[in-house]
């Protein structure tokens, strides 16, 4: 799976001959083959691609890229060499660079080196990714589904006595053992008062009976991630335990219900955050509602107070308000939501009604 087609259809309507892609997800993106942090470049012209990297990867690239030319980078021929030589050979006068990730460092080199004009042009590959096609949709459902089984899992293994560390470690575990190349961020495990740390991190504390476990974690799959929060109770419930819980569990049902392609992340945070207003606990619901997930876990487009723009159809967004009681409990659900003309599609399927172990 690559895009190197996709970007290179959008090169003539913002007045570019090629666009030059060396942030690590964008470059994943369009190729899909991933090397570490600046272990790469891909270049998209019109007309042809290439993609850049060094010994260490050649082999690989050369199994897993398609559609563009290989070449490799080292002592003599390096990265603005070899962007020299394609530049030459593909009459390259404006070449579009990811502003919002290229350090100030690189552009001078690049901008006094190459002999072509550098266009601020990142938001090309925010818009593209912003819409997932039916191969990212099947890779992230994929994803989601080896969660659920880590957390299908995990589930039997919570118990009075079990360090917030041993659960994160053994989730971690159970993801790559279903088949994840890697985890989509470390997981948050809180229990207890820790639950009114939104991103805790999991600590040596003991589960107690009595009180809410929230785990948040997700895995990558061919390249993309999955996320999702669950918070489940050990041993028994109190009324106020039961009813934050409800509370936030209403609220994502109303921000799911609110979410189609053509409103505003702010009408879908607002259908959420109502719910937990109304109920009192405004003021204990700080975050979004959700963010974009893909090959970042966090990505564009946005469903909270700051989202303006009209989400498009095909976006996947996460779906995860919380309530957070400093020093007492915290709550959050989340699911994963693909968006349609007439809705969303929830690519979640874990159960998410109060569950007390």
């Amino acid at each position: 799976m690559n895009h190197f087609k996709k970007i290179a259809e959008k090169l003539e309507s913002r007045g570019l001959d090629a666009m030059l892609l060396s942030c690590e997800a964008n470059r994943f993106y369009a190729s899909g083959f991933h090397s570490a942090g600046t272990d790469g470049m891909a270049l998209v012209t019109r007309k042809k691609n290439y993609y850049f990297t060094d010994s260490r990867y050649t082999e690989a690239a050369a199994r897993a890229v398609q559609d563009a030319e290989l070449r490799e980078v080292g002592p003599g021929h390096g990265y603005t060499a070899r962007l020299k030589e394609a530049i030459a050979e593909q009459s390259i006068e404006k070449m579009g660079y990811e502003d919002a990730c290229m350090t100030v460092r690189d552009f001078e080199t690049y901008r006094k080196a190459l002999p072509c004009q550098l266009v601020p042009a990142a938001d090309l590959l925010t818009e593209l990714r912003r819409v997932k096609d039916r191969e990212e949709l099947a890779v992230m459902t994929a994803a989601q589904r080896i969660a659920e089984r880590a957390l299908e899992d995990i589930l039997k293994e919570i118990r009075p006595g079990a360090a917030e560390k041993e659960i994160a470690a053994r989730l971690q575990y159970l993801m790559l053992h279903y088949g994840a190349e890697n985890m989509s961020f470390d997981p948050i495990v809180v229990s207890g008062p820790n639950g009114s740390l939104p991103h805790g991190v999991p600590s040596d504390r003991k589960i107690q009976s009595g009180e809410f476990v929230t785990m948040d974690f997700g895995c990558i799959y061919h390249g993309y991630c999955s996320d999702m929060t669950r918070t489940v109770a050990v041993g028994s419930v109190t009324e106020e335990m039961r009813t934050v819980y409800e509370t936030v569990l209403a609220a994502q049902k109303a921000g799911i219900a609110a979410a189609r392609a053509g409103v505003t992340g702010r009408d879908v945070d607002g259908a959420a955050r109502k719910v937990i207003a109304d109920a009192g606990y405004g003021d204990f619901f700080g975050h979004g509602f959700g963010h974009g997930v893909g090959v970042e876990i966090h990505e564009a487009p946005t469903a909270s107070s700051a989202g303006d723009n009209p989400l498009p159809a095909g976006a996947v967004i996460s779906a995860e308000p919380g309530i957070y009681l400093p020093g007492k409990l915290g709550v959050r659900i989340e699911d994963v939501i693909v968006l349609t003309e007439d809705g969303c599609e929830n690519l979640t399927r874990a159960p998410k009604e109060l569950l007390v172990l």
